[in-house]
């Protein structure tokens, strides 16, 4: 059986114990139903994994002692960093923890003229904090050390003006990702939000060194778009291969 594993922002030093926060304590104790003496792996953003003993589980509390170094990190091979623009709710959720669990290196979210959310300054705290503990539980799942970079939320013209080059998702582009020279470096990848970027939008992603590409004849719905592109470059230039 696959033992649980979990995210602690604490450092982990085999032999010492640690203390879960509320969120892991939660999920052990009251979904998990775990209890003192049984294991789990906990990771810290270190690129290691770690064996661990839960030395106390219950309501009132969690820790666990550390055990050894269980393995080193999967980081994929393409760093990819995403900017997406910012789409309601569960959609950005499923964009943000597929786009987790195929490989990406860094998240961008992004406002742009279709944003239907708008963040004021309070509300922009409060959804990367939310964006964060996705994040948390997408490498929990699919064997992540190391989370990405989730960045701030900036403007469409904000993000391009610090991205050199990069891919930019159209359905009517006249390029194909088998079309395009592969990356080098850092491949930039650009996804607009519900009904996609404006063609100013475009124009300018394109001037500023992008490439516009489709993926097939069909619209994609935004959440669904960087599983698809994403899922094609690893195949094409990452670790799919």
């Amino acid at each position: 059986m696959r033992l649980s594993r979990i995210h602690t922002a604490q450092a982990l030093v085999p032999g010492s114990e640690v203390e879960m926060d509320a969120r892991a304590c939660r999920y052990l104790s009251q979904v998990l139903r775990l209890r003192a003496g049984q294991s789990i792996v906990l990771f810290n953003g270190d690129g290691r994994d770690y064996a661990a003993e839960l030395t106390r589980c219950d309501r009132r509390g969690c820790t666990a002692r550390i055990g050894n170094v269980l393995s080193t990190e999967s980081q994929a091979r393409l760093p990819i960093h995403l900017g997406i623009g910012i789409s309601r709710g569960e959609r950005m959720d499923f964009a943000i923890q597929k786009s987790v669990e195929l490989g990406v290196q860094a998240l961008t979210p992004l406002t742009t003229s279709r944003s239907v959310v708008q963040l004021t300054s309070e509300r922009r705290d409060k959804r990367m904090e939310h964006w964060q503990g996705v994040i948390i539980s997408a490498c929990e799942q699919c064997g992540r050390s190391r989370l990405p970079v989730l960045h701030p939320p900036l403007s469409l013209g904000d993000w391009l003006n610090g991205q050199p080059t990069g891919l930019l998702l159209y359905h009517e582009a006249a390029h194909t990702l088998a079309t395009v020279a592969p990356p080098e470096g850092t491949l930039n990848l650009l996804i607009g939000p519900e009904g996609g970027l404006g063609e100013d939008e475009r124009n300018l992603a394109i001037r500023s060194g992008f490439t516009d590409v489709r993926l097939g004849p069909r619209v994609l719905r935004t959440e669904t778009a960087p599983l698809a592109a994403l899922a094609a470059i690893q195949v094409l230039w990452g670790d799919f291969r």
